[in-house]
C-alpha cells in the first residue's frame, strides 16, 4: 500500500482524488495551498459560485489564466485600441453626454476610428496649444473619450510637438477654407470678419538728410569753431560748413571738447558772436535732441501765451523713450515736472490729452490686429457721431494709448465704416484747443511726413515767418524723415521745400537751414 493510502486510509475515495488534484495545482501555482490549512475556506479552491473565472476588475490576472474581461489588464492583442467597427463606443464613452464635446452636423465619423483620416471628415478643433489642424488635446486613438471629459481620465500634457498629433496618430485634416476668424463679424461691416492679419514693420532705411561725417573728431572740430570766432569778425561760413555737415551725435560732443580745450563755454561764445535766428539755430543744433525738446516745451508753456501746437507736435511725434528722457531733463533743468507745468497752464480735456501724451506709455508694437482696429473704430463712432454730445474721454483713451500702426488701421476702418474722415468727425464734434489737439494727434500719427510738411508750410506762409517752428522742425527731423517731408511738400504745395526756404529766409540763417534740408527736389 502506498504512503498516500496509508496516511488517508480513513478518507473516502473522492478525498484521494482531491488530494491528487491539489498536488497537481500546487505544482502549477506557487504558494498554493493558501495559509490557513486544508481544505480551504469559503472563497478558496475550487472556487465557489462566481469564483473562477475571476470577477470583473479582478487585478491582475495570473499568467496563462483565462483572458480578462473588458477592463482587464494588460489588454491582449485585439483589445485596446478597439478594432474597426468598435466605434461608436458603448454607453458612457464617446459621444459625450449633454454638455460635452459639441458634435458637428452629420453625426459621428464612420468606422475607422477617431479622428477620421480621409478629407472632409470631422473638422479639427483648436487645441489648447498650437494652431488649427492639430489633434484634440487629450484625444485617444480609436475613439476613446477625450481626457479631461466629465467622467473621463485626467488630462495629461500633449505629446509630440505643440499643437500636433500624439505619437502614432495621423494629423487631422485642415479646416476647410482656412482657420475661421477668432472674433465674430463686427456690426456695420458686410460679411464676416477676416482672419486676423498682421501688418509687418516697414523698414525703408535711413530717411534723414544729414549723415555721419567720416572721420569727424570733436577736438579738431572745436579748433575750427574757435578760429572762426576768434579775433575781429566771425567766419560764419566756416561755422555753417562745420555744423551743417555733422549729425547730432557728432555735434553734441563739441560742447565738452570746447570747454576742455579752451576753458570756455561754447554756447556763450556763439551767443556773443552770432545774432538773431541764425544764433538760435546754431544753439539748437548743439543740444541733445531731448534737451532741445525740453527747452521748446518750457518756452511753449511759459512764454507769451501757450503754444499748444508745439506741445502737441513734440508729445505726439516722439517715442516713449524720448518722452521719458524729456521728462527727466525737464525736471532737472526747471525744478518741476513736465506734467505739473502742463497742468498749471492748460485746462479741461486738452489738459487731459497732454497729460496722457507726456506719460510716454503708448503701445509701440508694430503688429496690427484688424479686428481690434474695427472695434476701436466703432468705439470712436459711438463716442462722437453716433450720440448726442461727445465722449472726449473715449477719444483720449484710444488716441493716446494705442500704437501708431494700430491707429492708422483704426482711421482707415473708421472711414470704411461711416464714410467720413476721422478728422472731419472730430471737427464736427469738438471745438477749441481740444479740437486742435485731437486733430493734430490724428494727423501726426496717420502720416508723419505730411504733418510736418504742413507745419513747415504754415510756418512760412503769410506775413512773417514762424522761425521757432521752422527751426524746431528742421533740426529735429533732419536725421529722421527729412527726405519724406521734402517729397510730400513737393507733391502737396507744388514746389520744393528747398525753394520755399530760400524764398522766405535770408543770409546765414537761410544757408544753415538749406544744409539741414539737404538739397532741392
Amino acid at each position: 500500500m502506498s504512503l498516500v493510502m496509508l496516511l488517508f486510509r480513513d478518507y473516502p475515495v473522492q478525498g484521494v482524488s482531491q488530494i491528487r488534484s491539489a498536488d497537481v495545482l500546487k505544482m502549477s501555482y506557487p504558494g498554493y495551498p493558501p495559509s490557513g490549512g486544508y481544505p480551504p475556506q469559503a472563497g478558496g479552491y475550487p472556487p465557489q459560485a462566481g469564483g473562477y473565472p475571476p470577477q470583473a476588475a479582478g487585478y491582475p490576472p495570473q499568467p496563462g489564466a483565462y483572458p480578462p474581461q473588458a477592463g482587464g489588464y494588460p489588454p491582449q492583442a485585439g483589445g485596446y485600441p478597439p478594432q474597426a467597427g468598435g466605434y461608436p463606443p458603448q454607453a458612457g464613452g464617446y459621444p459625450p453626454q449633454a454638455g460635452g464635446y459639441p458634435t458637428q452636423a452629420g453625426g459621428y465619423p464612420q468606422a475607422g476610428g477617431y479622428p477620421p483620416q480621409q478629407a472632409g471628415g470631422y473638422p479639427s478643433i483648436p487645441p489648447a496649444q498650437g494652431g488649427w489642424g492639430g489633434a484634440p488635446v487629450g484625444g485617444m486613438p480609436g475613439g476613446g473619450m477625450p481626457q479631461g471629459y466629465p467622467g473621463g481620465p485626467a488630462p495629461c500634457p500633449p505629446q509630440g510637438y505643440p499643437g500636433g498629433p500624439a505619437p502614432g496618430q495621423q494629423p487631422m485634416p485642415g479646416y476647410p477654407g482656412g482657420a475661421p476668424a477668432p472674433n465674430p463679424s463686427m456690426p456695420g461691416y458686410g460679411g464676416g470678419a477676416p482672419a486676423t492679419p498682421h501688418s509687418p514693420a516697414i523698414n525703408r532705411g535711413y530717411r534723414g538728410a544729414i549723415k555721419d561725417h567720416p572721420g569727424a573728431d570733436p577736438l579738431r572740430d572745436v579748433e575750427v569753431l574757435r578760429k572762426a570766432m576768434k579775433g575781429f569778425g566771425t567766419d560764419e561760413s566756416a561755422i555753417i560748413e562745420l555744423l551743417g555737415s555733422r549729425t547730432s551725435k557728432q555735434r553734441v560732443p563739441m560742447v565738452a571738447a570746447y570747454k576742455t580745450t579752451y576753458g570756455k563755454d561754447l554756447f556763450h561764445d556763439l551767443k556773443s558772436e552770432l545774432t538773431g535766428s541764425f544764433e538760435k539755430l546754431a544753439i539748437a543744433m548743439l543740444q541733445t535732441p531731448a534737451k532741445f525738446d525740453a527747452s521748446e516745451l518750457k518756452e511753449a508753456i511759459s512764454g507769451a501765451g501757450t503754444d499748444e501746437a508745439c506741445l502737441i507736435e513734440i508729445l505726439s511725434s516722439r517715442s516713449n523713450a524720448e518722452i521719458r528722457e524729456i521728462n527727466q531733463i525737464y525736471k532737472h533743468e526747471y525744478g518741476k515736472t513736465l506734467e505739473d507745468s502742463i497742468s498749471n497752464d492748460t485746462s479741461g480735456h486738452f489738459r487731459r490729452l497732454l497729460v496722457s501724451l507726456c506719460q510716454g506709455n503708448r503701445d509701440e508694437r508694430e503688429q496690427v490686429d484688424i479686428n481690434m482696429a474695427k472695434q476701436d473704430a466703432q468705439k470712436l463712432y459711438a463716442a462722437g457721431e453716433n450720440k448726442v454730445g461727445t465722449d472726449e474721454s473715449q477719444f483720449n483713451a484710444i488716441l493716446c494709448a494705442r500704437s501708431k500702426p494700430h491707429l492708422r488701421a483704426v482711421f482707415h476702418e473708421y472711414q470704411q465704416m461711416c464714410g467720413r474722415d476721422i478728422v472731419k468727425s472730430i471737427c464736427r464734434e469738438m471745438s477749441g484747443d481740444v479740437e486742435d489737439g485731437m486733430v493734430a494727434v490724428v494727423k501726426c500719427i496717420r502720416n508723419t511726413p505730411e504733418y510736418f510738411a504742413e507745419r513747415l508750410h504754415k510756418a512760412m506762409a503769410g506775413a512773417g515767418t514762424k522761425d521757432r517752428t521752422l527751426i524746431r522742425v528742421m533740426v529735429t527731423r533732419s536725421e529722421v524723415d527729412m527726405l519724406d517731408i521734402r517729397q510730400v511738400y513737393q507733391q502737396t504745395y507744388g514746389k520744393s521745400l528747398y525753394t520755399a526756404i530760400s524764398g522766405d529766409t535770408s543770409g546765414d540763417y537761410k544757408k544753415m537751414l538749406l544744409k539741414l534740408c539737404g538739397g532741392s527736389d
